[in-house]
């Protein structure tokens, strides 16, 4: 059985650890690997290797770690087929849509290629007699990401990058669900001549995430997960003294207006509560219909879309949703979809019915295309992330309760409206309480030159990942004021000094 590895300072090692958790194949239930846990001496070492390293680094130009991104740039994109096949296997999710994840990832390379750009900093000339003034932007030093099982390759992705071109140097902890797809790009970025040391993937559980959000030479940490586990994230690394940035868990809503385009407003619908097995944490899984005629069309129409939709493995072609990531996952969702009917709410299309036939993927962990309709604000279908593929629908009276419903709601990290009529549409956009808005568009999931973040129990922390807010979290502000001689009185000025 494949033991994963850990890669310190340039080099795929071997952990002493004796503690280690299974990597399944979700789409058989079979064991596929073991994934050490990381000790306290293997933390203490990365980090110490990634402190080593900064210096260095930092003192590369922009441009010249630049040019070293966009080598690893070209030989991501050229091996992306591969590294989807490695996430579709520990994953479980499709390889087209794995392949979307790589695609994703790779936006977020391309915009820090930009470094020397980003990292320009102001200048004000004279902005007292003789005096000049201007700013920079400094690496912090060693930053660690924490990352989860839904994005194995994506995620990380959006943190180390930027975080590389802004001169720091970077420790991943992924999820010991997943951890092969990193492991991966890692040799790549080998190849693509990052110095040792300044990208680094250690393995490990809760001990190993205590360890960077503890020790005094990490100094900043990014994570994605759930909210409780963000919130503990944040608070622990804010009381150490760091700079964190924790995204949390979500509950997105997609509200159909009477006017919307009904077929259109399906499709996307389907992709956005389905893909991925609902295993994103910009997943539509609640549907606020404004109106019961257009509730009742929608309704019908999801019906006859959830009874198409292919089922199957990752190495399936035609499949268009695959298996939850573990068994506990599944169950999870199953007990989710029992909570609902116990509710009261009306199960329309029961996920919990489907078997996988296909021979030696009868032990997968599937659940189908689950539909709730008339769910109510207190349920638990509801009110928690479900992260499976089941869709809450609640009926709105009218656009004024969609949004009150949505605005109330724990999380807000993103929205959708589908219509067709402009004012409604803008109108929403500015009143709505939630930190990624979509007009008509399903999952809106800023391109990675704009910034990723929701708002309320979905983020911990003042930014926002990549693009502009992804370089300020990444860096220090330094200001520099200026006077040569010539612009220096002569005697003792003991005045608070001013610009004037």
């Amino acid at each position: 059985m494949e033991k994963i590895q850990n890669f310190i300072n340039g080099k795929l090692v071997d952990s002493k650890s004796e503690r280690s958790s299974p990597v399944y194949n979700p789409a058989t239930g079979e064991v596929i690997a073991q994934v050490p846990l990381a000790t306290d001496a293997e933390m203490e070492q990365v980090i110490s290797v990634a402190r080593e390293a900064f210096p260095k680094w930092a003192r590369q130009s922009p441009l010249r770690r630049a040019r070293i991104m966009n080598k690893f740039r070209d030989l991501l994109e050229a091996n992306a087929s591969e590294l989807a096949t490695i996430i579709s296997r520990e994953h479980g999710k499709v390889h087209s849509d794995a392949l979307g994840e790589v695609t994703r990832g790779l936006e977020v390379v391309e915009f820090a290629c930009g470094g020397p750009h980003l990292l320009k900093g102001e200048i004000s000339e004279n902005i007292g007699t003789n005096i000049d003034s201007h700013s920079l932007r400094q690496p912090l030093g060693v930053v660690a990401g924490i990352t989860p099982f839904n994005f194995p390759a994506m995620v990380p992705m959006w943190m180390f990058p930027v975080a590389l071109a802004c001169g720091n140097t970077f420790i991943l902890k992924p999820s010991e669900r997943d951890p092969s797809a990193p492991l991966f790009y890692a040799e790549l970025m080998n190849q693509a001549g990052f110095p040792p040391g300044v990208f680094n993937i250690i393995n490990g559980d809760k001990s190993a995430v205590d360890a960077l959000l503890s020790h005094q030479d990490v100094k900043a940490v990014s994570f994605v997960g759930s909210t409780p586990i963000a919130r503990y994230i944040y608070e622990t690394g804010a009381h150490h003294g760091k700079r964190v940035q924790a995204l949390g868990g979500a509950k997105n809503h997609m509200v159909v207006m009477p006017d919307a385009d009904l077929d259109k407003t399906v499709s996307a619908l389907m992709g956005a509560a389905y893909g991925s097995a609902g295993e994103r944490c910009m997943a539509i899984s609640v549907v606020v219909p404004v109106g019961d005629e257009i509730a009742d069309k929608l309704r019908d129409r999801l019906v006859d879309a959830l009874a198409k939709m292919k089922i199957g493995h990752g190495a399936d072609p035609e499949a268009e949703m695959g298996p939850l990531v573990t068994k506990a996952a599944q169950e999870r969702v199953l007990g989710f979809v029992d909570a609902g009917v116990a509710e009261g709410a009306e199960l329309v299309v029961d996920g919990r019915t489907f078997k996988m036939e296909e021979k030696g993927f009868e032990n997968g962990y599937y659940v189908g295309g689950t539909l709730f309709d008339h769910v109510t604000r207190d349920m638990s279908v509801y009110k928690e992330e479900i992260f499976g593929p089941v869709l809450a629908m609640v009926r709105a009276k009218d656009y004024a309760e969609a949004v009150k419903m949505i605005n109330e709601h724990e999380f807000g990290n993103g929205t959708a409206i589908f219509t067709r009529d402009g004012d409604s549409a803008r109108t929403f956009a500015h009143e709505i309480q939630v930190g990624m808005v979509g007009i008509n568009v399903p999952i809106p999931v800023p391109m990675a030159f704009h910034s990723f973040g929701g708002w309320k129990a979905s983020l911990f922390g003042d930014h926002h990942m990549h693009g502009p807010e992804g370089v300020r979290f990444y860096t220090k502000l330094k200001t520099i004021t200026t006077r040569w001689p010539t612009g220096i009185k002569a005697g003792n000025d003991f005045v608070m000094p001013t610009m004037g």
